[in-house]
């Protein structure tokens, strides 16, 4: 990694670090453990399915107070900025919001699982097989940019993003409870793999939405 001098047009709190700059295989490999710690969540919930606090305990498991994520995560944003460049500095990006790893995960078992129940059974007919998989992409689509916008600090925005979630969210619930799906034995199997995950998500996406109304009045009051 080479810490090269900025020469860019705007002033900002990077202008005095200078420009990261990293190779492609540095990347790589900083985005390969980001993955990991998508993949580490998921074995935590998945050992967990049967516990009614499964997404505080795997937060703690994380080393993550869900209740406060929202603010640490942008801190830790912060206090990372003000570090000097060294050997062992690692950027921090969304891939590192636990908003972003939590529902990246619990996204990833519903396609995966919902991916092999449609191809390893041939009874599921291909319009509520796109129908439910096109969902599940909108509502992680929508999420991806409300932890955009928590990463620029922008509550509002990110309020009304994760509300588009929560709709997207209602959508494949709904979709799920349709005779189509009930009169199979597999896309029914997968609606009760399916719900509680689901749920989980809305759970972990009202309590970001609640930390940004409370920053939020916490900025206005100042």
């Amino acid at each position: 990694m080479t810490n090269s001098d900025s020469d860019g047009l705007f002033d900002n709190d990077w202008e005095d670090r200078g420009e990261l700059s990293w190779t492609e295989a540095e990347w790589v490999k900083y985005l390969n453990a980001q993955e990991e710690a998508v993949r580490e969540y998921l074995k935590h919930y998945e050992q967990l399915t049967l516990v009614t606090d499964r997404i505080d305990e795997v937060a703690r498991r994380m080393g993550w107070e869900l209740a406060e994520m929202t603010e640490a995560a942008l801190e830790e944003s912060t206090d990372e900025s003000d570090e000097g460049f060294d050997d062992d500095w690692v950027p921090y990006t969304l891939h590192r919001n636990p908003v972003y790893i939590s529902t990246r995960a619990l996204y990833l078992s519903l396609t995966t699982q919902w991916e092999k129940t449609v191809t390893t059974t041939p009874d599921v007919p291909a319009a509520l097989a796109l129908a439910v998989q096109s969902s599940l992409h909108r509502g992680n689509e929508h999420v991806v940019q409300a932890v955009e916008a928590l990463e620029m600090g922008d509550y509002t925005l990110a309020i009304c993003l994760f509300k588009r979630a929560l709709s997207e969210i209602n959508v494949s619930i709904a979709r799920l409870s349709q005779p189509d799906v009930l009169a199979h034995q597999s896309a029914t199997e997968y609606r009760t793999f399916a719900l509680p995950r689901l749920f989980d998500l809305r759970e972990i996406w009202l309590r970001v939405m609640a930390e940004c109304r409370q920053n939020r009045r916490e900025d206005q009051a100042e």
